[in-house]
Order: structure tokens, then C-alpha cells, then sequence
């Protein structure tokens, strides 16, 4: 895309644009900018009072600016007349360190200066439920395994046709949609790109989704466990590292018996040695351990790992080898922020590739059965506050996503679960109200 939004309102007819942001807790903040005056707020950036989002700051904090990033404009294809693009918050004429997408910037330097560029892809599964989010959509659905399951998923044809031509509109190149695991849940898949691209497509994907959703009489959630009979809703990510000009893919090594060079194995490490610390990242709220900690689910498996582990082509460990020159990340669910997402892999993973770090043995069995037999497999954090403490001592983490943003993090993150804490649950008042 060019860099003048003013010129790219005129030869779209474009007339207003979302001048976007996502904070901490990955909820997308914008304004609604005319485009009579988008040339000069291209240049000063839309104003926000950073306090009234998710970022660790007070109503004395001067203004943030938010700074769009012109080549991530999207048209709105079911909304013509409106664009959204992504932007990057500044205060005091400084990046905010804690603002996500400047995270991961920091990170994309620092694999530059390497001479390393991350290619990623996402798989955010989702489900459509009801308006009042009581139960899913199409009470036809209740197949014990309803994966692929060819009359659900053409009972919401209208929905997802619409979803994936859109995408198909925007250049992205969907490759295949399905009915997912559980009752009413949803996945397309897109073509890969670089890793903020795919945090930007990502972070557009979410709103998509729910706007479509929403003219068709619909809600979509990506929350983790919505229905806890139900497989949750995952994001895998499929990742690699390639030469900055995105023509060799570094992780790739025909001599091999997985495809992975070196360097992959260095950087799949990193990904094991901080595991545990990455889930207070990719699965960030309190619902998220109601996914990876789950029993069985009605379809007979929950498709989400529960220990620090990686396979071959395997979907029952944290890390999949799926063919050669490429990882896929299984542990992140759907309330993870895309562009934390991305960020936490990079900076696990170079970790690992500055230390030189042996991932361990590749365990060819079936976690889900055969999972209690493995000794030293570390288990993953039971519940989001054993996660946050993760983070919090991990100091290669940490250090990498930068102390400001690691800061603010743990702290608005230990809030909410301080909040969780004190909500009284009708299954204690079923289970104690005797004692």
C-alpha cells in the first residue's frame, strides 16, 4: 500500500478510518478519522488518553499518540466506505515500550540485526453462538464428532462464504475453511507472512469475524473454553525463520530426518526451556487453564497440550513438527494478543538460538495416554496466576519483551486475577453452602 492515506481515501472512496491500536489485554482500541483529515493526523497521529485502555498508566499521563502504520491499511469490504489500520502508540515523542505492537517491533530489530526474518501463519479457531452467548448457534449441531462435519458446516455457509471471500477480497489467500472440533466452532486458514503482518491480519481477522457474525443475527467468540463440555478454541501458530529477504528459510535442512537445521532445533529450545513461562502470553486469562488443564471433551479429546513436550507429526504435544523447515506452536488459544503472540515465540526462540539451547528428545507417543510414563516432561502452570509467576522470574522473558511492557503486564494481568479471585461461583455455593 502507498503511504498517504489521503491519497489512498481518494482513490478507494474511502470517507472515515479506524485509527487503530491493541492494548495489553488485546482488546482493539480506535478513533474514527474523517478522511478531510487524515493527511494531517497521518502526521500527528489520532490522540488517546492511555489510562482509559489496558496499558499501566494514570489519568495524569500526558496524551499517547497513536501513529498509523500506513502499509497495514485494510478496506472494509463489508463497510466500503471505512479503513482500518494499525498504528503504534508514542507519548513524549518515544515509542510506548509497553504498547504490543512496538513489543514486537523491538523483537523484529533485533532478528534483523541477526540477519534473521520470522514468517508466521495463525489457525484461530472460533465459535458462533448465540446473541446472548448462551449457547451455539445451530442447535442442529450435536454430533458427538462433529470435525469436518459437512451439513454443519454448510448450515452457516452464509457466514463463512462471507468471511473467507472477504479475505479473499483483502489479498490474504484463504486456502480452506472447516467445522472445527466442537459443536459450533469454526476455523479458516490463510496464507503466511511475515510476523507483524500476521499479527496485523490477526488482530483484523478478530474483528472480522464478529462483524459478519453480528449482521448475520450472530455472535463469535474466541474465547478458550466457552463450553466446558466442549473442545476450546485454539490459535496454532505455524512459524519459521528465513533470510531477511524472505527467500531462504533458515530453519530448513534436507540431511535432516525432520527437515530442521540447526538453528531450528536452537530455536525450538528456546521454546521448551520457556514453556511454561510463554502460557502467561498465549493463554492470558483466567478461562484459558479451563483449555489446557481439561479433561476429555465429548468429541474425546481436548486437541491442547498439557506439558512442555514437541513430536513429529503429532497434535498431542506442544510443539508440532508438521514437514520440513517449520514449527507449529499448539499451546496458544484464542485469547491470546496477536501481537504478543508472535513477540513471545520470537523472543523464546532466539533465546534459545543465542544460548544454543537442546530442545531434548522428541517423544514419538500420544501425550494423552501415554503422557504420565514421561519423566522431566515439565507440566504446564494449572492456573493464570502459577503462570504469571512464570513470567515474572523469568528473566530471559522478561528481559527480551522489555521491562516496561513486562512490568505493566504482570501487574493489570495480576489485578484481573486478584478480581477473579474474589467472584463467589455458583459451584462453591453448590459445594460449600453445607460445610
Amino acid at each position: 500500500m502507498g503511504s498517504d492515506l489521503a491519497k489512498f481515501a481518494a482513490d478507494k472512496g474511502v470517507r472515515f478510518f479506524l485509527f487503530n491500536f491493541t492494548d495489553l489485554f488485546g482488546v482493539q482500541r480506535a478513533k474514527l478519522v474523517p478522511a478531510e483529515a487524515v493527511g494531517e493526523m497521518q502526521k500527528s497521529g489520532a490522540g488517546f488518553a492511555g489510562f482509559a485502555s489496558w496499558l499501566d498508566m494514570t489519568p495524569a499521563h500526558p496524551d499517547m499518540f497513536v501513529m498509523p502504520d500506513a502499509a497495514s491499511v485494510i478496506q472494509l469490504p463489508w463497510k466500503p466506505e471505512v479503513a482500518w489500520v494499525a498504528g503504534d502508540p508514542w507519548m513524549d515523542g518515544e515509542p510506548v515500550a509497553q504498547a504490543p505492537r512496538n513489543v514486537l517491533k523491538a523483537l523484529i530489530a533485533r532478528a534483523d540485526a541477526l540477519g534473521l526474518k520470522m514468517m508466521s501463519g495463525v489457525e484461530p479457531e472460533f465459535h458462533l453462538i448465540s446473541e446472548d452467548g448462551a449457547e451455539i448457534s445451530d442447535a442442529r449441531d450435536t454430533q458427538e464428532k462433529p470435525c469436518y462435519d459437512q451439513s454443519a458446516l454448510m448450515r452457516r455457509y452464509d457466514v463463512i462464504s462471507e468471511i473467507c471471500a472477504t479475505m479473499i477480497t483483502l489479498g490474504w489467500a484463504p486456502y480452506q475453511n472447516d467445522h472445527e472440533d466442537a459443536n459450533g466452532q469454526f476455523e479458516i486458514n490463510w496464507d503466511f507472512g511475515d510476523c507483524l503482518q500476521t499479527a496485523d491480519q490477526h488482530a483484523f481477522f478478530k474483528f472480522m469475524v464478529k462483524a459478519i457474525a453480528e449482521k448475520h443475527g450472530l455472535r463469535a467468540t474466541f474465547m478458550p473454553k466457552p463450553f466446558s463440555n466442549l473442545t476450546g478454541n485454539g490459535c496454532h501458530v505455524h512459524h519459521s525463520l528465513w533470510t531477511p529477504d524472505a527467500k531462504s528459510c533458515v530453519f530448513a535442512d534436507d540431511t535432516d530426518e525432520m527437515g530442521l537445521s540447526e538453528t531450528a532445533y536452537h530455536f525450538l529450545g528456546g521454546l521448551m526451556a520457556h514453556g511454561a513461562a510463554m502460557c502467561a502470553i498465549t493463554n492470558p486469562t483466567v478461562n484459558s487453564y479451563k483449555r489446557i488443564n481439561a479433561p476429555a471433551t465429548l468429541s474425546g479429546a481436548t486437541w491442547s497440550p498439557s506439558s512442555v513436550t514437541y513430536g513429529g507429526n503429532n497434535r498431542t504435544h506442544m510443539v508440532r513438527i508438521p514437514d520440513a523447515g517449520r514449527l507449529e506452536f499448539r499451546l496458544a488459544d484464542g485469547a491470546a494478543n496477536p501481537y504478543l503472540l508472535q513477540a513471545v515465540l520470537l523472543a523464546a526462540g532466539l533465546d534459545g538460538i543465542d544460548r544454543k539451547l537442546d530442545p531434548g528428545k522428541r517423544l514419538d507417543i500420544d501425550m494423552y495416554t501415554e503422557g504420565h510414563k514421561v519423566r522431566g516432561a515439565k507440566k504446564l502452570p494449572l492456573n493464570m496466576l502459577d503462570a504469571l509467576r512464570e513470567f515474572q522470574k523469568n528473566k530471559a522473558l522478561t528481559g527480551a519483551m522489555g521491562p516496561a511492557f513486562s512490568k505493566a503486564y504482570v501487574k493489570l494481568r495480576t489485578r484481573e486475577w486478584n478480581q477473579f479471585t474474589h467472584h463467589l461461583t455458583d459451584w462453591e455455593r453448590e459445594n460449600a453452602l453445607d460445610c
